[in-house]
């Protein structure tokens, strides 16, 4: 049996669809998750990575384990033992969303002390393990889906700056091709989209989406900061500021993992849009600067 933490957001909610697709037993977990938010025939279970004792009923009967790293959250678990929890319930496989921060940002605490802090912990046990270790995703961009459906436009700091997003359906595949064929463990995979992309090309394609021109203007990084800490801890927003507007090497390198896991290119932001342009259409509030594209969530 497979269980997935995280399992009603952007990466959880398709791999439990795709599993559970397959006819794979699943088990899907969330701080909220209800029945009606899962496919047919997969156990729901209410759980919080930020209480170990919860997972302990998701755990039962596993064998294999998808589990995140805890997000914006993951300062607050524990995750040697959530390591000990899936273990002592027979899990055997651990595959582990992490975060290409790890490697490209090290001395942030937002970025890499806290989910280092989750790898080593998972890399320390008996399990079989894989780790992936995506950019930012597509999804990022739904920061600007009220702004869009309001005013047709996006506001977004560097605005020609590209990174190499990636689509979170194409990592909930990864990981359940992993999941299901297990492969070589002790791997860490690193995932990321076809070509970079700049605010500015994504605002193109969610107007190409609509069939109507999207309004790019680019926000003056002072204020993206400010907005942005109406609802970020000031070290997040400079370390997310940093990898949008000054990307390092590392965070620039596109098509990194899909091709070898699912024999494959990445899809598109464009694909993404298409795919994902109701969230865009009608009229609503919000002025979402985007500026969380550099990470994923």
């Amino acid at each position: 049996m497979f269980v997935v933490t995280g399992a009603t957001g952007n990466v959880g909610r398709e791999l439990v669809r795709s599993l559970a697709t397959d006819g794979a037993r699943v088990t899907a977990t969330s701080r909220g998750i209800t029945a009606d938010q899962v496919p047919d025939g997969v156990r729901p279970v209410r759980a919080d990575l930020t209480d170990a004792g919860s997972l302990r009923e998701a755990f039962e009967g596993a064998d294999a384990l998808f589990l995140q790293n805890g997000g914006p959250s993951a300062h607050l678990i524990d995750p040697q033992e959530i390591v000990a929890t899936a273990k002592a319930a027979g899990v055997t496989r651990i595959v582990l969303l992490s975060s290409q921060g790890v490697a490209t940002r090290p001395g942030s605490a937002s970025h890499g002390v806290v989910a280092r802090a989750v790898e080593d912990a998972v890399r320390e046990s008996d399990a079989h393990w894989t780790i992936l270790r995506p950019g930012g995703f597509h999804s990022n961009s739904l920061a600007w889906a009220g702004a869009v459906r309001s005013a047709r436009t996006v506001a977004a700091p560097f605005g020609d700056v590209g990174l190499p997003l990636i689509d979170p359906a194409d990592i909930a595949e990864a990981a359940a091709a992993v999941l299901r064929d297990g492969g070589p463990g002790g791997r860490v995979i690193e995932l990321t989209g076809p070509a970079l992309v700049t605010p500015r090309e994504q605002a193109g394609a969610i107007g190409a989406a609509l069939g109507e021109p999207v309004r790019f203007v680019d926000l003056p990084r002072a204020e993206a900061r400010e907005q942005m800490l109406r609802f970020m801890p000031e070290e997040v927003v400079e370390t997310t500021l940093g990898i949008l507007g000054e990307p390092v090497g590392a965070e620039l390198r596109a098509g990194l993992g899909v091709q070898d896991v699912l024999g494959r290119p990445p899809r598109t932001f464009a694909d993404w849009a298409r795919r994902h342009a109701d969230l865009f259409r009608g009229t609503g509030t919000g002025t979402g600067t985007g500026a969380g594209a550099g990470a994923g969530a």
